[in-house]
């Protein structure tokens, strides 16, 4: 074993602990997490194929919803697999590069995250408030101009967490007490004072997370003065109806973001596997629970499932 206070940089690999002091039950914690994973992947590609099968639904919100689904088939794929692994085959150890990668992954891919619930919001807000003018202010081309500034704030602003980390020196223990390389798991391993590295991390997802908040909720203000004009009961809610599984999901993916930011802010008592599993929840659910709630709540994707699957069984 090397000397505890010998420097390193990038050294060859930490110890992914996994869930400290439930270790004995990591076999039984890894049945759920897959479940949902193969549902998560299922339900995105299927949304993804539907999509893509019927031009009926090349529609605003079904192109940024297709985005949301390959953000959360990146996010989910880089994380869960390899939390298997350790869950079912003991596989602990991982590369430091592999580490740093799969942080930038998660860690970018959560803020285009949230950057396309950002962008949902907006939908709904034009076609609802503005629904004439829909399909001329949304066109295919602005579309892809948001989706392209999404990714790249994502890309830009979270870059410089693995660059950063490669960086340090190295000399306390390898061990990482978390189920994957989270950013402040593994900046707490280094040997020197990383306060600012620690400072633009939280400020980074603190800036990204409450301007895309309040501009969402900025947003559904909008729609509910315009729906509550609305002269009948009916259209009022036929308009709410079309909000209903975007408000779902965003209250499920910042719900758990905001709870994990302020244990790593504020939690100091907060027990560590309560904040490990909070942070695993964060990665897994709303991929999980996008597909069912939009494909369940979606009629035209609802219908198109079911009519395919019908086509095939009989």
């Amino acid at each position: 074993m090397e000397p505890a206070n010998k420097s390193e940089i990038s050294p060859s690999s930490f110890f992914l602990m996994g869930i400290p002091g439930l270790e004995h039950v990591h076999v039984w914690i890894g049945i759920p997490f897959c479940s949902m994973y193969v549902v998560a992947v299922v339900g995105n590609v299927t949304i993804l194929a539907v999509v893509r099968a019927e031009q009926s639904l090349h529609e605003p919100m079904f192109l940024f919803l297709c985005m949301l689904s390959v953000t959360d088939l990146v996010l989910s794929t880089s994380t869960l697999p390899r939390m298997l692994c350790l869950f079912w085959l003991g596989a602990h150890h991982i590369a430091f590069d592999a580490c740093l990668a799969q942080m930038f992954f998660i860690h970018s891919f959560t803020a285009m995250e949230s950057g396309f619930f950002l962008a949902m919001a907006i939908d709904r807000y034009v076609a609802i408030c503005e629904p004439l003018r829909h399909a001329t202010i949304l066109t295919h081309n602005r579309i892809a101009k948001m989706g392209a500034a999404v990714l790249v704030r994502g890309v830009a602003f979270f870059s410089p967490h693995p660059i950063l980390l490669k960086q340090l020196p190295y000399c306390r223990t390898r061990i990482i007490a978390h189920t994957y390389c989270e950013f402040m798991a593994v900046v707490k391993l280094a040997c020197v004072d990383t306060g600012a590295t620690k400072r633009y991390s939280l400020s980074v997802a603190s800036v990204i997370g409450s301007c895309d908040g309040f501009f969402i909720v900025f947003s559904y203000a909008l729609i509910l003065r315009a729906v509550f004009r609305l002269p009948s009961r009916e259209a009022r809610l036929k308009a709410l109806g079309t909000c209903g599984s975007h408000v779902c999901v965003i209250l499920v993916f910042y719900s758990t973001a905001v709870f994990t930011f302020l244990t790593h802010r504020f939690g100091h008592n907060v027990p560590h596997q309560v904040h490990i599993f909070i942070a695993n929840m964060y990665l897994l659910v709303p991929p999980f629970l996008n597909p069912i709630v939009y494909g369940v709540r979606t009629k035209k994707i609802r219908e198109h499932v079911l009519s395919s699957l019908r086509a095939k069984v009989f």
